[in-house]
């Protein structure tokens, strides 16, 4: 497969530049990908960011609403499976639900330990994540616009690959 030149350089092409004046005895080859998935990964973030703030919400309490309701019905979980899927601790965890608990988006199924008692959506919280998905979806679209969808498929591809090499795969 040919490398298609890029349309017009990026701020990643400029550092590769600089680094490649001053070392050229180092393969520079890497920092050109990943640089521009951790840059990519920050303007996602703001974009996304804006998008969770007209609903009212953080990108974290998002990630836990749309965690439960991707499950379907019932939208329950315990705290482990919401870690799993997370990756954050468990404290992180008790700390979100707690939060989303008290402005009544998600509920606490009774129990005794609150480590282990599953998590459930809320009528409200599954309305609200019915409401901001949508539009999540869009601005997620509107972020790819300059990939045609066949190259949309080879992108996922190769950071599907690098990411299992990396053992981000699912529990189970």
């Amino acid at each position: 497969m040919t490398r298609r030149a890029p349309a017009a350089p990026d701020v990643v092409d400029a550092v590769a530049a600089q680094w490649r004046a001053v070392r050229p005895d180092v393969d520079h080859s890497p920092l050109e990908v990943v640089a521009r998935v951790s840059r990519l990964s920050r303007l996602v973030d703001r974009r996304l960011g804006e998008n969770f703030a007209r609903h009212g919400l953080e990108d974290w309490m998002y990630d836990v609403l749309a965690t439960l309701r991707r499950g379907g019905p019932p939208y329950t979980l315990t705290p482990t499976e919401l870690v799993r899927q997370a990756m954050v601790t468990t404290g992180a965890i008790t700390n979100r639900v707690d939060r989303l608990e008290a402005r009544g988006l998600v509920e606490r199924v009774p129990g005794t330990d609150r480590r282990s008692v599953p998590v459930r959506l809320t009528a409200a919280g599954l309305a609200l994540v019915d409401e901001v998905v949508a539009g999540h979806m869009a601005v997620e679209d509107d972020l790819l616009a300059a990939l045609p969808a066949a190259r949309r498929a080879e992108v996922a591809d190769a950071l599907r690959t690098v990411l299992v090499a990396l053992g981000d795969v699912p529990a189970g």
